[in-house]
């Protein structure tokens, strides 16, 4: 008899392997080719956390009583720590006992948000340009997916006026990003208060991934920070970008009791915590003044000019207001497709940059350049790009 073909869930059917997976086994192959790629395609910092944090995961993972199970809520003193660092630089008030949930990383918290608030047919709202996992990780639990556009004419803000065409009664959940990834724009506390009052006005969470408001920007802000917001909106926040922790997969989320307790539900049932010495650890990195971070934003201003040269060398301009770790540009409109223009950087300059269609359609037309590669990076890719005049 002939076995029938077993086949995935239609949830794996349905979605891609993550771009920036596929693509870097290609670069890793050019690399083993000897073509020896510049990579300015992946937001990975490069930088250490600080040392006093290091420190402690090292004192801590000495002792024998660390190594034991956590619980899923995290330490006491890591949620009293993440609740100083909202009201210091924030000015956001958070109770640590009930209104934050630590996570293995945002990208984790993504989902699980997506598990505890979605049932399959609902609607979400995903941007357009956007960070390819909203999409995905609705995708997974089976939501459906309505695209709302940013487009460069508008700010790259959404359009509250064909976000109230769509069909609002059937959407509950609304994915943002601000300081924006992949356009570099930072949000005001008037966008903040029109998205806090669409969702109260449609019955829609508004989930705002916040992982880059440290990086060349000067006054961090939170979408909490809008009066009644907590009763709507949930805040996802990250160490991987703020304080160079990015394997370490500490990040976090804030909302108000209920919506934390739902997370935890969820999260209760997927994991086990996380280990106690990167805990405490992340309580030292969390006290860190401004000093440690205007450290780290000297070393990204300087890549940040030296980047701009990289894309005026490709003939592509940018908005200089940016902020956060990648630089957004307009290609040529004689270079083809915004794949197309990356690929030749790619096989001819042997320099890997992201071509803004990975991120959207309305990315079409655009490049992404990360800040996470050391200045002589940036200077040989320079040379290379100017010795081929692309």
């Amino acid at each position: 008899m002939e076995q029938k073909k077993i086949r995935p869930a239609r949830r794996v059917e349905n979605i891609k392997e993550y771009y920036f997976s596929r693509k870097l086994k290609e670069v890793a192959q050019l690399n083993a080719e000897g073509k020896d790629i510049i990579s300015l395609g992946v937001g990975g910092p490069d930088l250490p956390p600080c040392e006093n944090a290091i420190e402690r995961l090292d004192a801590v993972a000495r002792r024998p009583d660390s190594h034991s199970y956590q619980p899923v809520s995290g330490l006491p003193d890591l949620r009293k720590a993440y609740s100083e660092w909202y009201a210091r630089w924030y000015g956001v008030v958070l109770d640590p006992a009930t209104e934050i949930q630590p996570l293995i990383g945002s990208k984790e918290g993504i989902l699980i948000v997506n598990l505890a608030f979605l049932n399959p047919g609902d609607g979400v709202l995903v941007p357009n340009p956007g960070y390819l996992t909203y999409t995905s990780g609705s995708e997974l639990v089976e939501a459906e997916i309505f695209r709302y556009d940013l487009k460069e004419e508008n700010g790259w803000y959404p359009d509250f006026k064909e976000l109230e065409k769509m069909p609002l009664d059937k959407i509950k959940l609304m994915w943002v990003n601000y300081p924006n990834m992949p356009t570099g724009v930072s949000a005001t506390k008037m966008l903040y208060e029109r998205l806090v009052d669409f969702g109260q006005r449609h019955n829609i969470v508004i989930v705002n991934d916040n992982p880059y408001s440290f990086i060349l920007h000067d006054k961090p802000m939170s979408i909490l920070s809008v009066d009644g917001a907590k009763d709507i909106a949930i805040e996802l926040n990250s160490m991987s970008k703020s304080h160079n922790m990015a394997g370490w997969r500490m990040a976090m989320l804030a909302s108000n009791g209920d919506f934390v307790n739902w997370v935890l539900k969820v999260q209760s049932n997927i994991e086990s915590g996380q280990f106690r010495p990167m805990m405490e650890a992340a309580i030292e990195a969390l006290s860190c003044g401004k000093e440690w971070y205007d450290k780290m934003n000297n070393v990204y201003s300087s890549r940040r000019k030296l980047a701009e040269q990289v894309m005026e060398a490709l003939h592509c301009t940018f908005d200089s207001r940016q902020r956060g770790l990648f630089l957004w540009g307009r290609i040529p409109v004689s270079a083809g497709s915004s794949e197309e223009f990356a690929d030749r950087v790619l096989y001819d300059a042997r320099v890997f940059i992201t071509p803004g269609t990975v991120f959207g359609s309305n990315g079409e037309g655009y490049v992404r350049i990360s800040l996470c590669a050391d200045e002589d990076k940036f200077r040989e890719a320079l040379k290379r790009i100017n010795d081929l005049n692309i």
